[in-house]
This record gives structure tokens, sequence and C-alpha cells, in this order.
């Protein structure tokens, strides 16, 4: 089993910066593949950007540039460097752990069989 914990979330201004960060437990060498994702109310999970073990990274073409994802392996830690924040990317961030199942692609909640409960984050203008 895998846990994963997100935090960093909060109220930024348009144009702030977030970071976020989600803490993995359990048995974590199961996992090949993670990302974060994000839901709008009213709109459909979307992915961001995800990343390998040997720490391969994709992007979402449209956030490409201002979302950075990275890992510390050591820490069992996934980042999310989130800069130029606008009042769009207000939503409820997830982060997701693949270690078993159908692969669909790192943009597809299907991929993920483990998910955290989500950090909320808001941008004012």
């Amino acid at each position: 089993q895998v846990q994963l914990v997100e935090s960093g979330g909060g109220s930024v201004q348009a144009g702030g910066s977030l970071r976020l960060s989600c803490e993995r437990f359990g048995y974590t060498q199961s996992i090949y593949y993670m990302a974060w994702f994000r839901q709008a109310p009213g709109k459909e999970r979307e992915g961001i950007a995800g990343t390998n073990r040997e720490g391969r990274t994709d992007y979402v073409e449209s956030l490409k540039g201002r979302f950075t994802i990275s890992q510390d392996i050591a820490k069992n830690i996934l980042y999310l460097q989130m800069n130029n924040l606008q009042p769009e990317d207000t939503a409820m961030y997830f982060c997701a752990a693949a270690s078993s199942g159908t692969w669909f692609g790192f943009d597809r909640p299907g991929s993920y069989n483990n998910w955290g409960q989500g950090t909320q984050v808001t941008v004012s203008s």
C-alpha cells in the first residue's frame, strides 16, 4: 500500500508562487511514476506534470514553463513549483502515484492507483 500526503497549498495573489509537496509512505518501491493533477469546481481532473523513477519529466504543454516538477528520492517527496500563478490556476491539487494497473498516459487519471487527499490553491486577482 502507498499513502500520499500533499501540503503547501494556500492563497496567493496573481503573479505569486507556491511550492507543493507530496510525501509518500508505505511500499514506495512499487511506484514507477508520479504526477500532479488539479481539479477546479465543476471541471474534470486535469494532468499537470509527471516524473518517473529515473527523473524523466513530462508536462502538459499549456502549463510548461510556469510549473516545474521535481522529487527528492531520499526523502520520498515529490514537489511542484508553481510560478506566475493566475486566477485560473485556482483548484484542488492532487498528487498521484502509479504502482500497478494499466498505463493510459501520464496525464490520464486512470493511469494511477494511488491518490492523495489534495491541497487547495486559490489565486486572487
